[in-house]
């Protein structure tokens, strides 16, 4: 059997999951598990599940509990008395929390010796045994006593890798996950540290300098302390520019010369380099559910297949992309590509971005093709008989994504994208990301803000996701706004989301911003189609047939049907069939309808 704590608290024997009810029997399962086979005592048990104030009871129904336990778990575990409480023995069975430690301490050791690809992937593979929070699902006693051990013993093992990482000399890679980690924990002066080191050894100076700053400032206003040692003398470091090299910076493997190609000169442009490039940006840390999805473009992808990853804005279509290929990393040893296809100012040029993929893979700078089809002939002889995964991510349309996909070969290329109509490129896999189920949106939340503030009114969690849409995007959001104000509550946060007029600027956040993503997709709209959106979506029931629309829209039926289904395509509508004649009928999300009704409010205002 293998019992899991790293995440919600369960019991797995094969493929089947035992039924544990409710968090008391999951606290009394827990708490036995972490004695590692020594007795719990009734009274500790007790107040694990019931607090200082047991029902009186409390005995009996404690019994209840472990004789389910001992039928449910079966005879591949002893539960018995002992004493004045109870003993768990696993036998052979297995504790995903025992199996973190062996590998963090081996992970650790080996760091201390100095051999940091060992570390790093141990520690790597002891952080990939979480599954959410910790002790999730039990009761806010046994959480509250456990938990925090557990969180530390993470966040050491997270330094620890990021330690190695940073000794291999790959510190453009840690910067996104350190980022993040220290907005979590921003008197944690060790992150702290290693994303100042990270942003100086790619070149950031300023920034490095900057984070210290803040990094002073906020031990000052919470603590009324100034910056331990190791970090004063790093900030000194950096600002006379003495920090040291990585002490084992990975060598970049070579790829042996194709002895065909040896005979005759390299194409025109092309350079003598075996770089292996590794341009994917950190796949998000706390990345949650989508497991159907994940196994179906990592099945593609083993079956010679390229995927298309398509959803509606704030799915995490790129999230999902980047942990998918972290996850299948090793299967392409010839390096990673990746690029960012939208700006700012709308969509990039294929020719800009072969330009970075042909210098990543060794390309002379100074002799790249002019044209665009040069480019592409270059950028595919190049990836000849390699390995190498190309992520596209934030495509327009199929006609931007061709010139980068690397033509016949082992190398695949996933794209991540809004528009339906990527769905037309040949040969690949299309998944589709839709909202979060209610549990996943939940841990998500849980993931980022903690499983303490989630406990304090479960209710108003559930209501937050929902007024997110269930969205990723709107979710982390939301769960950032908890992290950066902790005098906030989830009931607070609930209560302001509640008001439809002002939820998009709740959910807006340093960088991230849903309506900034819907407005991106509004705007790629003709203009007809997209005073049809605004009508419908603004005015419109928030469940439509055509027949609706084309009263709303004062056009016949079949118009109508069009304008939905353009509307579906570009992932501002849903559309399904009802009824014994499959009519169909379409919805507009709750976050769409609002932004909708901003730009109708907008509209007015200017007439």
């Amino acid at each position: 059997m293998h019992f899991t704590l790293l995440g919600s608290v369960s019991a797995e024997t094969g493929a089947r999951v035992v039924a544990l009810d409710g968090n008391k029997q999951r606290t009394v399962f827990a708490a036995l598990l972490l004695a590692h086979g020594k007795v719990v005592t009734d009274e500790r048990l007790i107040r694990f599940v019931w607090g200082w104030d047991p029902p009186a009871s409390s005995v009996n129904q404690l019994y209840t509990y472990v004789s389910r336990l001992r039928t449910r778990l079966g005879d591949g575990v002893r539960l018995e008395r002992g004493g004045p409480g109870y003993r768990l023995d696993i036998g052979d069975s297995t504790v995903d929390w025992e199996a973190f430690r062996e590998l963090a301490d081996a992970g650790g050791a080996e760091l201390r010796a100095g051999r940091y690809a060992e570390a790093e992937r141990g520690l790597a593979a002891a952080l990939a045994l979480w599954r959410g929070p910790a002790l999730t699902g039990v009761t806010e006693q046994l959480a509250g006593a456990e938990a925090p051990r557990m969180e530390e013993a993470r966040l050491c093992a997270e330094e620890h890798r990021t330690e190695a990482a940073l000794a291999l000399g790959r510190h453009t890679e840690t910067v996104a996950g350190l980022t993040r980690q220290v907005a979590l924990h921003p008197l944690r002066e060790g992150m702290r540290g290693q994303l100042m080191t990270a942003l100086y050894r790619c070149g950031r100076q300023a920034e490095a300098l900057a984070l210290y700053e803040a990094g002073r400032r906020a031990l000052a206003d919470e603590l009324g302390i100034d910056p331990g040692p190791a970090l004063r003398g790093l900030y000194e470091e950096i600002l006379r520019g003495a920090l040291p090299a990585p002490p084992a910076p990975e060598r970049v493997r070579s790829v042996l010369a194709d002895p065909v190609r040896e005979a005759g000169p390299p194409p025109e442009g092309a350079g003598a380099t075996g770089l292996v490039p590794s341009l994917l940006p950190a796949a998000p840390g706390d990345f949650t559910g989508r497991a159907a999805e994940v196994e179906a473009v990592l099945a593609a992808l083993s079956e010679r297949r390229d995927v298309v990853v398509t959803g509606a804005p704030g799915t995490g279509k790129s999230a999902l992309a980047l942990h998918a290929a972290e996850r299948c990393r090793d299967a392409f040893p010839d390096g990673s590509l990746y690029a960012d296809l939208r700006t700012g100012s709308g969509a990039r040029r294929p020719g800009e971005v072969l330009g970075w993929f042909l210098r990543a893979l060794g390309a002379d700078p100074d002799r790249l093709p002019k044209t665009l089809d040069e480019r592409v002939q270059l950028y595919r002889t190049l990836l000849t008989g390699r390995r190498a995964l190309v992520v596209l991510d934030n495509v327009t349309d199929d006609a931007q994504v061709r010139p980068l996909l690397p033509g016949g070969g082992p190398s695949r290329t996933v794209v991540t994208g809004v528009r339906a109509p990527l769905a037309s490129l040949e040969g690949t896999r299309v998944v589709q990301l839709g909202a979060l189920g209610p549990a996943d949106a939940v841990r998500l939340l849980t993931a980022i803000v903690g499983p303490a503030r989630i406990a304090e009114d479960p209710e108003a969690v559930v209501r937050i996701a929902e007024f997110c849409d269930r969205l990723p995007l709107a979710l982390r959001i939301a769960a950032a706004r908890l992290v950066a104000r902790p005098q906030w509550s989830t009931t607070r946060l609930a209560g302001r989301l509640a008001h439809g007029h002002r939820r998009l600027a709740e959910l807006r956040l340093g960088s991230l911003d849903v309506a900034a993503g819907l407005r991106h997709a509004v705007d790629g709209l003709p203009v007809r189609l997209a005073e049809a959106f605004v009508e419908l979506a603004s005015a419109g029931p928030p469940q439509l047939g055509v027949p609706d629309a084309a009263v709303l829209l004062g056009t016949g039926w079949e118009e109508a049907e069009e304008v939905l289904e353009e509307l579906t395509d570009a992932r501002l509508a849903e559309g399904w069939s009802a009824g014994a004649d499959r009519r169909p009928c379409y919805r507009f999300p709750s976050l769409v309808r609002l932004f909708a009704q901003e730009l109708r409010g907008a509209s007015l205002a200017v007439a």
